[in-house]
């Protein structure tokens, strides 16, 4: 088998390279970007996903230009067919791709073709390993992770037409989702006029994506997505494992109310690892001896400290969603809802990166002339 054969960019010619050292900014986000990532580190990730790997048949592009491609349309919060033109309009953007100045980017379709190979590969792990890779290089540079983990999740509205559905169900037809399931984003208890005490819940149609951050980097460090009627306790210990995995020094876990069960603070204790999850009122408002142990719980140092933590995972789902797009879905399904997660997720973190590394903060949506 030969070597790997991509197409060719021509970032280092007189009309790459010497223009862009003219026009552009040292301090441009994008700038650093591409300089604090090793992105070569991730094209043998993403060819395995390519009939003949890259070795056989008209070279394709580099899939890394691809990727960023695809990391830029959920930095900028823009659609697949933006995109190509932010790319081939935007300067920064076409140099992060390494291409030269009159040189156009691939076209949204390969967008499309890529993210369609690693779903028929049945490969989302590529996706997982990208996150990782990605905390792998936070540790390689030096960044000092907390051992605070905060686990938490938020909703993603369907790309569906509720109502739409409704009547295709009745009729027998398939829905256009038919994995997306109704959750509850929260109840409360409202008193009725006749005095009554009703629980009133506000529901989503969609998935939930649930997320591990690290408290003193502010990074994601894992992912697990589900239908919207998930139960959010039964992912902690996943998200948890996936953490230790990568030899992050996780000693406290701290979680909101939806994540107390018995059966997490006992497999927290037997790891090693103190429980800072919320407790329900029933644990220490009980009138017997079994709630002195929740009581204990609470007291300690390190619930108090994780507890004072959860805001940070919160901030991060409202940037993901206000910024860039995590509150609907972009795609059909569970398996695309995925890569929408994870690559939502890589690039908070790259920002996050950046801004560690360097101090160059991440300034927003920038303008598409086309």
């Amino acid at each position: 088998m030969g070597h790997q054969r991509f197409k060719p960019t021509r970032s280092d010619s007189f009309h790459g390279d010497f223009l862009y050292r003219q026009v552009l900014p040292n301090g441009h986000f994008l700038v650093k970007l591409r300089e604090v990532v090793p992105w070569e580190r991730f094209s043998d990730k993403l060819i395995k996903c390519y009939k003949g790997r890259g070795r056989l048949g008209r070279p394709p592009y580099d899939p890394v230009v691809v990727l960023k491609m695809l990391l830029l349309a959920f930095l900028y919060n823009v659609s697949e067919r933006q995109v190509e033109d932010h790319c081939n309009f935007y300067l920064p953007a076409k140099y992060f791709l390494g291409l030269a100045v009159d040189e156009r980017p691939p076209d949204h379709t390969t967008l499309t073709a890529l993210k369609k190979r690693i779903v028929e590969n049945g490969n989302l792990g590529v996706f997982q390993q990208l996150l990782q890779d990605v905390i792998a290089l936070a540790l390689e540079k030096g960044i000092t992770f907390g051992e605070v983990q905060v686990v938490d999740s938020t909703h993603s509205i369907a790309d569906v037409n509720t109502g739409k559905d409704k009547k295709k169900r009745k009729r027998g037809q398939r829905v256009r989702d038919p994995l997306a399931a109704w959750g509850v984003k929260s109840s409360r208890k409202v008193r009725d006029e006749d005095g009554g005490v009703r629980v009133v819940k506000r529901q989503f149609f969609g998935y939930k994506a649930h997320a591990s951050l690290n408290a003193e980097t502010g990074l994601i460090t894992s992912l697990v997505h589900t239908p919207g009627n998930a139960y959010d306790g039964h992912e902690l210990r996943r998200l948890v494992e996936r953490d230790l995995a990568q030899n992050l020094p996780v000693r406290i876990v701290a979680a909101d109310r939806g994540y107390d069960s018995g059966a997490n603070h006992y497999w927290l204790q037997e790891e090693g690892m103190h429980s800072a999850i919320c407790l329900n009122r029933y644990r220490t408002e009980k009138k017997d001896e079994n709630k002195r142990v929740w009581v204990e719980l609470k007291r300690t140092e390190e619930y108090k400290r994780g507890q004072k933590e959860r805001y940070k995972i919160e901030r991060k789902f409202g940037e993901a969603k206000q910024g860039h797009g995590l509150g609907r879905c972009r795609y059909v399904g569970l398996v695309r809802y995925a890569i929408q997660g994870f690559l939502t997720a890589i690039a908070l973190n790259l920002k996050r990166l950046v801004l560690l590394l360097t101090g160059v903060p991440f300034k927003g949506r920038a303008r598409i002339l086309a």
